[in-house]
């Protein structure tokens, strides 16, 4: 992003969207005055807050980041939303109060002494939320606030936003691919294209209508454009699983148990979408029957054919094994890396494997994969400079390269822009169409009519499983 003139009004709140890498992440960082240091990179012009320099105005600004992991602090979850409080020197008194009240706003509806390290992704998001909701900045910075939330999540935290400016008057700024949560509560839409450039400004009914073509090019999820992506298709019961539950009890530990009692399965060769609020143990559940999580009652069971040869349950099988029988990847994508570079990453698994350069296949897979997955461009590039949404594609592609039998896929469409996520669901249905297994967990309900040929749905916790299988 460079050569940018922008200036926005007190009270005023903006939408920003534009492809995935085109520098929205880093335009909130700049803002938030969090972006500075030689270390990161070349910076020119001024960027002021109140008529000072951001990294002057930070007291002034509430910030929550893309990735809501890397915003816990403290131990509790009662203490880490104060903790932005206490560091601006708000009076005790007001503080638990506010505390308490942006919990509410948020729909996280825990113990102040929860403990953070037991929180799902989802409920991280919140919690990110409501540390910068209780600070009531003037200025208030959000990094896809509802990427990862279910669709109550989603409704709550946009109506916790327009309480709080209604409230405060705060100025907003919010980065989402998704135009249509937040076209009702914002009054201003920025646009960038994927060289970074400033390509629309104004009212978003406005430049909806008069940039279509260029925001559907630019990757842009304009409301009411249809996908060229066909359905998913029904899965008859009863047949072949490459991998199945029965009586499984799910956790992160043993005294932490998420749910008990679960039978459910992933049919052969289709592709299995796994639903369900945040906070449920979907992500355990996927990780479970990934062969990374022991059970704590019941078992994991695969198909002989997936087996070939090793025991049933997947989680005595060694990573040499696993990786040419199921392939995961994880809801924090930048916990997976390893390599230097973007191509080194893509081609982890199957170097793993035991090719060291010499695979002339295994090269143009990898060439293949990130040519698709639009990363190409970023091949030398280091993971950790990605932005999230690239990221994301770039923990996909490395399992896409290696092509194990079972492929699960945790948020897979996390951060992504149409063009991207309308690329990496036609990759996945047609490894679908030539025989993979695959799983994935999202809220996505596009991703969701795409490709929820089977649906595994985790109800809230209770005594019983709380879960139920159906054909799409």
């Amino acid at each position: 992003m460079a050569g940018l003139d922008l200036r926005i009004e007190p009270g005023e709140r903006v939408l920003v969207v534009g492809p995935s890498g085109s520098g929205k992440s880093s335009l909130l960082h700049a803002l938030a005055g969090v972006h500075g240091g030689d270390e990161e990179g070349e910076s020119a012009g001024r960027l002021l807050i109140d008529g000072h320099d951001s990294r002057d105005a930070r007291g002034r600004v509430g910030l929550v980041l893309q990735d809501p992991d890397s915003q816990v602090v403290l131990a509790r979850v009662g203490d880490d939303v104060a903790f932005a409080c206490e560091n601006l020197g708000v009076p005790r008194e007001r503080i638990w109060p506010r505390v308490r009240g942006a919990l509410e706003a948020v729909g996280l509806d825990l113990p102040l002494e929860h403990p953070t390290s037991r929180l799902s992704g989802g409920q991280k998001q919140r919690l990110a939320l409501a540390g910068a909701l209780a600070m009531q900045p003037g200025l208030l910075l959000l990094d896809e606030p509802t990427a990862n939330l279910d669709p109550d999540g989603v409704a709550e935290v946009r109506e916790a936003v327009r309480r709080v400016l209604d409230e405060t008057r705060s100025t907003l700024v919010v980065v989402e691919h998704r135009v249509d949560v937040w076209l009702d509560l914002v009054s201003r839409m920025l646009v960038f294209g994927r060289d970074g450039r400033l390509i629309a400004d104004g009212d978003p009914a406005g430049v909806l209508e008069r940039h279509r073509d260029e925001l559907l090019a630019a990757g842009v999820w304009v409301p009411g454009a249809a996908l060229p992506v066909a359905a998913a298709t029904p899965v008859a019961p009863g047949g072949a699983r490459e991998l199945a539950a029965h009586g499984l009890a799910i956790g992160r530990s043993r005294d932490r148990v998420v749910r008990r009692g679960i039978d459910a399965g992933l049919p052969s060769s289709a592709s299995t979408v796994l639903t369900g609020p945040n906070g449920v143990g979907k992500s355990t559940l996927a990780l479970t029957l990934g062969g990374l999580l022991p059970a704590l009652d019941g078992r994991v069971e695969a198909s002989d054919a997936l087996a070939a040869g090793l025991g049933r349950d997947p989680i005595a099988w060694r990573s040499k094994q696993l990786l040419t029988r199921i392939g995961t990847v994880f809801q924090e994508p930048e916990h997976q890396f390893v390599a230097r570079t973007v191509r080194d990453e893509a081609a982890v698994a199957v170097r793993a494997l035991g090719d060291r350069g010499g695979d002339p296949d295994a090269d143009r897979r990898v060439d293949e994969v990130l040519e698709r997955l639009h990363l190409n461009r970023l091949a030398e590039a280091n993971p950790f400079t990605l932005s999230g949404g690239e990221q994301r594609r770039l923990t996909v592609a490395s399992v896409l390269v290696a092509r194990p039998r079972v492929i699960i896929l945790d948020e897979p469409t996390f951060g992504q822009d149409r063009v991207t996520w309308i690329e990496l669901v036609t990759i996945l249905r047609e490894l679908v169409d030539e025989g993979i297994t695959l799983l994935s967990v999202t809220h996505d309900r596009a991703y969701v009519d795409a490709l929820g040929d089977h649906l595994v749905t985790l109800g809230a916790r209770s005594g019983a499983s709380g879960i139920a299988e159906a054909a799409a």
